[in-house]
């Protein structure tokens, strides 16, 4: 595995200040083959443009390369503008990328950017995965069925499909 790249670093922080003049948020995300360094894809954090509050700069990426065909990001590193939040960190980590590439981290990020919301902050994010459901500030209660198949079914019916 070869050292980070300077010049991709910098495209991803050009790239996130580019979407910044655009409106956008400050995030960009380069997907790279990790044996040439030849760039795959750029995207860009979509949330502001698109409404979609799942459509940050590395979720963007995977569905764009998903929809060309590609299922996961195995041969590739992914450069990033800032350490991924919670939710792009675990679609990274099923995406399962040689490695991530970050150029602020989340303390830096935090001390110029709050991107929170009603049930977390930057600074309390990461934390809230680590408590029980019952304890997290968002409220997440297990639901019942009334009749019909066990909440396990779908599981079992897919390991009996799927081995």
């Amino acid at each position: 595995m070869t050292d980070p790249r300077p010049d991709l670093v910098r495209r991803s922080l050009d790239l996130a200040l580019e979407n910044v003049e655009a409106g956008g948020k400050p995030f960009a995300c380069l997907v790279v083959d990790a044996t040439s360094g030849e760039v795959l894809h750029e995207a860009t954090n979509q949330v502001s443009q698109s409404g979609d509050m799942s459509a940050h700069a590395e979720i963007t990426a995977i569905r764009e390369l998903a929809a060309a065909g590609r299922t996961d990001l195995t041969g590739c590193d992914v450069y990033v503008t800032a350490y991924p939040c919670p939710m792009c960190l675990g679609a990274l980590y099923y995406a399962a990328p040689e490695r991530v590439v970050y150029a602020a981290s989340r303390e830096e990020e935090d001390q110029h950017y709050e991107d929170g919301g009603r049930y977390m902050t930057l600074a309390t994010f990461y934390d809230e995965y680590a408590k029980a459901p019952a304890d997290r500030n968002l409220p997440a209660v297990r639901g019942e069925a009334d009749g019909g198949p066990e909440p396990v079914e779908p599981f079992r019916r897919w390991t009996t499909r799927n081995g």
